[in-house]
C-alpha cells in the first residue's frame, strides 16, 4: 500500500505543483478495516484552484489509479472543503475522525463540521441505498451467486451509514463492522444474523456457497428498514 500511495503522491505533485494543497487518505485504509477484495483506497485531493485545466492535468493519473482498483481521488478546492461540510456531513465526519495526511497542509484537523442537515443526509443515503439495492436485487433473484455478491458489496456502505445512525442516537460509534452490527441490534432491534453471515463470507470464515442469499435477503432488508425508521423518528 505504501509504495502505491507514494506513487500517487509523486504523480499528483508533478502534475499540479504548487496548486496541490493537500492529499488526504481516509476510509478503511486508515481505520484498519481495509479488505483486499472489497475495499478501496479513498483519497481526497485538495487544490488551490479547480477547473478544466486541472481535470486535464490529472486525467492520466486518475486513469492509472482506477486501474489499480480504487476510485479516482475526490477533487475539492480548499474553499470547498471549508464550505461544504453541511451537505457532506457524513463524509467529513468520517474523514475528520480517521484520516492521514499524505502530503501538504492538514485541511481537516481544524475543520468544523456543520450538522444542520446531518440527520437528513443519513436518512437520505440509507433510503437511496435501500432503493438501489432493491432495484438491483430485482434482476438477480434467480441467480444466487449474483445476489450474494450484491449483498456482500453493499454491507460496507450500510455499516458506514449504520454507524452514523448510532451517532445520531448518541451511541458511540465503533469502527469494526461486527461491532457496528451488534450495537445496531441492541439499539434498533434488528436481527444481526444476515449481516454477520455476510461478514463471515467476506472474512473467509465460511465459503460463499454456504450462504443462501435468497434466505438472507428478507431479514437483511428488514434490518436496514429498522435503522431507517429509527433515524426518521428523530426530531426533525
Amino acid at each position: 500500500m505504501e509504495q502505491l500511495l507514494q506513487q500517487l503522491q509523486e504523480k499528483l505533485q508533478k502534475a499540479y505543483g504548487e496548486r496541490l494543497v493537500s492529499l488526504v487518505l481516509y476510509g478503511s485504509a486508515v481505520t484498519g478495516q481495509h479488505h483486499a477484495k472489497f475495499s478501496d483506497y479513498n483519497v481526497l485531493c485538495v487544490l488551490s484552484q479547480l477547473g478544466p485545466a486541472e481535470l486535464a492535468d490529472g486525467e492520466r493519473i486518475f486513469q492509472w489509479w482506477r486501474g489499480k482498483g480504487s476510485p479516482a481521488p475526490l477533487l475539492l478546492t480548499e474553499t470547498e472543503v471549508a464550505t461544504s461540510t453541511d451537505c457532506f456531513a457524513i463524509e467529513f465526519h468520517d474523514i475528520k475522525k480517521d484520516h492521514r495526511i499524505l502530503y501538504g497542509k492538514d485541511v481537516i484537523a481544524g475543520l468544523a463540521v456543520d450538522d444542520s442537515f446531518y440527520r437528513a443526509q443519513v436518512e437520505h443515503d440509507l433510503r437511496a441505498k435501500l432503493l438501489r439495492l432493491r432495484q438491483k436485487a430485482g434482476g438477480m433473484m434467480s441467480d444466487p451467486d449474483l445476489l450474494r455478491r450484491l449483498l456482500l458489496d453493499s454491507i460496507s456502505t450500510f455499516c458506514v451509514l449504520f454507524r452514523h445512525a448510532l451517532a445520531l442516537h448518541g451511541v458511540e460509534a465503533p469502527a469494526a463492522k461486527r461491532d457496528i452490527i451488534r450495537a445496531c441490534a441492541a439499539q434498533f432491534a434488528l436481527n444481526p444474523d444476515p449481516f454477520e453471515k455476510l461478514l463471515d463470507v467476506r472474512e473467509e470464515r465460511i465459503k460463499p456457497r454456504e450462504v443462501s442469499a435468497n434466505l438472507l435477503l428478507a431479514p437483511y432488508l428488514d434490518g436496514i428498514s429498522r435503522v431507517i425508521a429509527a433515524v426518521d423518528g428523530l426530531e426533525k
